[in-house]
């Protein structure tokens, strides 16, 4: 039995507080050198909604957290301070502490395979080669968890991956931003209130 199954097992949703939270887990690389990259999109996005609603990250095991409540949801931010080779640790470890249902878990990342600002958001799925997401596949022995993929483009010269995604946003990609940060915000908050189904018709593509 994996991992999420022994979760859902021990956490039947009787709970009625465990219903209405949700773990929102933006993936990136800590440091000032990687701040504003391709890469850290997932940070850039929950820092956005953290600012939005009022709410700090403060640095707790494994992660900064920070905590809000929007229309009768808890929303727990997690920015992991593993790096993102290791970003599933701290997927685990919340989920465990905080007793949050396997459904309730959303993985915000990058996605070269999609154009830029490109708003993708799926319910389960292979980790496309993506580090952060193949070490969440790992730890919670499944790909069934939702992830919402923002798109990065692959503008870049044959065996400069790295350096793309490790790059800053050019000047039109980051007069863009801004929109698509909301954009991306307002995905997250419906993911929590009107289920995934309903926000993958209204967001996907758009």
């Amino acid at each position: 039995m994996n991992w999420f199954l022994k979760f859902f097992k021990n956490n039947d949703g009787k709970d009625k507080d465990n219903m209405k939270k949700f773990l929102i887990v933006g993936l990136g690389n800590v440091g000032d050198k990687y701040k504003n990259t391709r890469h850290n999109i997932g940070f850039s996005i929950l820092d956005h909604l953290a600012e939005q609603e009022g709410a700090n990250f403060e640095t707790k095991k494994l992660g900064d957290i920070a905590r809000f409540s929007y229309k009768g949801r808890t929303f727990i931010l997690l920015k992991p301070n593993t790096f993102m080779n290791l970003s599933g640790k701290a997927v685990r470890y919340w989920l465990n502490l905080e007793k949050i249902l396997p459904e309730h878990l959303l993985v915000v990342t990058d996605d070269l395979n999609l154009a830029f600002a490109t708003l993708r958001l799926k319910t389960k799925g292979s980790a496309g080669g993506h580090n952060g997401l193949t070490n969440i596949n790992q730890e919670l022995q499944t790909q069934n968890y939702a992830r919402l993929r923002f798109g990065v483009g692959n503008d870049y010269a044959k065996g400069r991956q790295v350096d793309f995604v490790l790059g800053q946003w050019n000047p039109q990609e980051q007069e863009a931003l801004l929109e698509r940060l909301d954009k991306f915000s307002k995905a997250i908050k419906s993911f929590a209130l009107a289920g995934v189904h309903n926000t993958m018709s209204e967001f996907n593509g758009k």
